[in-house]
């Protein structure tokens, strides 16, 4: 049903809703232009994002808070790599502190810097990063969703944002577009590919939020460790019991956002830095500079040489150095590439390597103190200021990662992804910064009681390791497909990414999954269980939609419903929120069967959730008038980009009722309905005309308007005045008004249509100057009566339908759909809290869907 919908879908709707397409051969300066229905189509598309160049000024300041955000994480992952590192059996070999720290330096040059700081960052979907970004970015260049809420139209669609034009200077050689469509026509006809493709970014989803609750864990129980040095009469139990308490702290103060954490804790971050990179090079000059010889990666070799399979397990500790940089990839919204690569090269990485090259200088010294090698390498004199820094940057580290889990949950909520969850927007300014109340809760129960069960952080940093690499190397396949599809590079440069970055994160893989039933175990089964909840979610609603789909409303049913004798008209204006953007859904004609009355004024509302972080305010809404007009019904899309805030009730009716009289004022306006009843120009915008007419034109066209309002007042009696008359005007455009009758197909939004026909636009202004004064005095009555109706009253109608598995469904789909999705259901959040719709305003309509 979905390939046929998108495959033919354009031709069936034809001949079922004429209102939308026009007989008789559709011509623009000779060239037929193919008839769509243009609000299926421009549902899916966004405006143009416009990012300002930033100064030098802004990047420093961002710079600056990128240490507060995004670097408490790998920052803190000094307290615990060594120890990990050596737990079963200790230092074996002087020397393998050379071949470790080699690791270190060339796995976090490899992985942190290269792959992240310096590749994926730039594969940003319009400023946000992570796998669902990268998921997103894929779904504006192929059409991957699931969901079939768009159609093939939608290739036409490439985001105008900075962040994915590629360089105009080069020109893409042939065999990498035909590479790129060829990969763009696996993802879109493989079905297998495609379902792949979802079950591989929702597993990242997944291991992204277990990560959220091991990485507290981890970090604030390796910092209260510390204490033991001070005081030695403190025992496991009680170091674990201060670890809680912490958290417990930790997870309360979510709710008053990032934004401030930023600001407060980046100095914090700072100092820390400063602090174990000069502790760093104390140890090197107090105990032996010479361990700065593992820069040379002869020592890896060495290392496997001299511990064969014990040197291929300690690669699970190795892989903590890097730590944190799913959470640096997926925060990016708040800053830019520029600032934190920046950052992070001057900042983090000199002060990082310090920490790891000074312990290896200590323990070559005393390698019996490897258990607790960052203290034990601390001066006692810094102790106390080391031990708080630890605690405060362990916070900030975990905070990191939290908000991180917070972005990813919203993000996959507004793609269908996930069931209906309360977000709360902390920040203002930051779009992207949320906080979700029941996730919290979550998220610190089970940090909670991963802390007491696993009470070392040994047995955490095992399941730590599996969910970090995992999501680095789904990272790596995404990656892999951004390059061939949107980047279009050489193939053998994708070859060698590939190769290179998948076999090495394989290995490391491999190490980690060793020990699964030391504690990998832990990841896997929280993400198994998000998995499933998700997968649940997202199946569901996608059969739902295409049950929707097949039965949509035709318009000749809406005529016969519109035209029962029973039917009552209630004053006010009525909101009959649906999913479904291709058509009528068919819970309308159940409400009519139900209660045989509708408002004066009735909008089929989609709230559509685009594949780009923002959608631009006046690009929000989208509108089409369901046939006949006498009835005033109205279809409606209002777009969001997965970062945007839901407006309140209040607020969206204010902005959805102006928007829509600018498109009653528009639809005539430059439709020209009554002068030419061949000509329509549907906008769907506000002054799209105004966006793409040059300034003359515009000029031109408001003295005609003049002309003919003031004829309006004055002669009201008396026919309109003669076309030429009006024209003198537009002295400049009189020649191009003749012999020309313009065709606009519903195919072309407006913003296209005055920009693509430049030559039409004068054209546009004399329709507009032919509508009598009849006609104008109409729009205007129709504008006042939107008006009067909405301040009557505004009712949202939600439809709340029910849905069970077909009686003749298998065993799982029933268990799925009947037990699973219903238990999710009931305990999600109600669409009218999402949409903070007054319980007085609201009106439900249920109906039972079987799929």
């Amino acid at each position: 049903m979905a390939q046929q919908q998108q495959g033919g879908g354009g031709v069936a709707m034809m001949s079922r809703n004429p209102s939308y397409y026009y007989s008789g051969e559709a011509e623009l300066e000779g060239t037929a232009v193919q008839r769509q229905d243009s609000l299926y189509r421009d549902a899916s598309r966004a405006g143009a994002q416009v990012h300002a160049q930033e100064g030098w000024a802004r990047t420093l300041r961002l710079a600056f808070q990128c240490f507060g955000v995004l670097y408490g994480d790998i920052g803190t992952s000094p307290l615990y790599v060594y120890s990990t590192t050596f737990n079963e059996g200790g230092i074996r070999h002087t020397d393998d502190l050379l071949g470790v720290l080699s690791l270190v330096v060339y796995s976090f040059l490899l992985f942190t810097i290269i792959k992240y700081v310096y590749i994926a960052l730039r594969a940003n979907d319009d400023g946000d990063g992570g796998t669902f970004a990268l998921y997103s970015l894929l779904s504006r260049h192929a059409n991957v969703s699931l969901l079939p809420n768009q159609q093939a139209e939608d290739q036409l669609h490439m985001s105008k944002s900075s962040s994915l034009r590629r360089p105009p200077v080069q020109r893409l050689a042939s065999t990498a577009e035909e590479r790129a469509l060829w990969v763009k026509h696996l993802l879109e006809n493989s079905r297998p590919v495609r379902i792949s493709l979802f079950l591989l970014t929702i597993l990242a989803t997944a291991m992204v939020i277990s990560d959220a609750c091991l990485t507290p864990a981890i970090s604030v129980l390796s910092a209260v460790a510390g204490l033991k040095e001070k005081a030695p009469h403190l025992n496991t139990e009680q170091v674990v019991w201060v670890t809680v308490g912490i958290l417990v702290v930790l997870f309360a103060v979510q709710r008053f956002g990032t934004d401030k954490v930023g600001y407060l804790f980046a100095p914090v971050v700072l100092l820390w830095l400063l602090l174990i990179g000069g502790v760093g090079v104390y140890n090197l000059a107090a105990h032996d500079v010479g361990v700065l010889r593992a820069f040379n990666p002869k020592y890896i070799v060495d290392y496997f040489r001299r511990n064969g399979r014990h040197g291929w397990v300690s690669l699970g500790g190795v892989l903590l150095c890097f730590t944190g940089t799913e959470a640096l990839f997926a925060d990016l919204g708040c800053f830019s590439v520029r600032s934190i690569q920046l950052s992070f090269a001057l900042g983090l990485v000199p002060a990082v390597l310090l920490a790891y090259a000074g312990q290896a200088a200590f323990l070559r010294k005393y390698p019996e103190q490897v258990g607790d090698a960052f203290y034990a390498s601390t001066p006692q004199v810094l102790f106390w200021p080391t031990l708080v820094l630890a605690l405060a940057a362990s916070v900030i580290g975990s905070q990191a990662m939290i908000s991180c889990a917070f972005a990813t949950i919203s993000h996959s909520q507004a793609m269908g992804c996930f069931p209906r969850v309360k977000i709360v927007h902390t920040s203002s300014r930051y779009q992207g910064q949320v906080y979700i109340p029941e996730i919290n809760f979550l998220l610190g129960a089970a940090a909670c009681v991963v802390t007491l069960a696993a009470r070392d952080t040994v047995v955490i940093g095992e399941a730590h390791g599996i969910c970090v690499v995992l999501v680095m190397l789904i990272t790596t396949l995404l990656l892999t497909v951004v390059m061939l599809l949107v980047w279009r590079v050489n193939v053998w440069w994708v070859a060698v990414f590939a190769l290179v970055f998948a076999s090495t994160e394989s290995v490391y893989l491999s190490s980690v999954l060793y020990k699964f039933l030391h504690g990998g175990y832990i990841p896997v089964a929280m993400s198994a269980v998000m998995m499933a909840v998700m997968g649940v979610w997202h199946y569901v609603h996608v059969r739902r939609y295409k049950y929707e789909m097949e039965r949509t409303v035709s318009p000749e049913r809406v005529k016969e419903l519109m035209a029962a004798s029973n039917l009552q008209r209630v004053p006010g204006v009525g909101l009959f929120y649906t999913d479904l953007v291709q058509g009528i859904p068919p819970v309308f004609p159940h409400l009519i069967d139900k209660i045989p009355s509708i408002h004066t004024v009735l909008l089929f509302v989609s709230i559509k959730h685009l594949p780009v972080p923002h959608v631009d305010p006046s690009e929000r809404f989208l509108f089409r008038q369901v046939e006949p007009q006498e009835h005033k019904l109205f279809r409606c899309v209002a777009r969001y980009g997965y970062r945007d805030r839901l407006d309140d009730a209040k607020d969206f009716v204010s902005s959805l009722v102006e928007r829509l009289q600018y498109y009653v004022r528009d639809v005539n306006l430059y439709g020209g309905a009554a002068a030419n009843p061949k000509v329509s120009y549907p906008s769907s915008r506000c002054d799209s005309m105004a966006k793409s007419a040059s300034y003359a034109e515009r000029l031109q066209l408001q003295r005609a308007r003049s002309v003919a309002m003031q004829q309006s007042h004055s002669l009201h009696q008396q026919p309109p005045l003669p076309l030429g008359q009006l024209l003198q005007y537009s002295s400049s455009t009189g020649d191009q008004f003749r012999r020309s009758v313009l065709y606009a197909e519903e195919m072309l939004t407006p913003a296209e249509s005055f920009s693509e026909m430049q030559a039409s636009g004068r054209q546009l202004m004399a329709v507009a100057v032919k509508m009598s004064l009849e006609e104008m005095a109409r729009i205007e009555e129709e504008q006042r009566f939107i008006q009067r109706e909405m301040d009557k009253g505004v009712v949202f109608i939600l439809g709340e339908s029910e849905v069970v598995a077909r009686p003749h469904s298998s065993l799982l789909k029933k268990l799925v759909v009947n037990y699973a999705y219903s238990f999710l259901r009931r305990n999600c959040r109600q669409g009218h809290k999402m949409l903070a719709i007054p319980r007085s305003q609201l009106l439900k309509v249920g109906m039972s869907y079987e799929i």
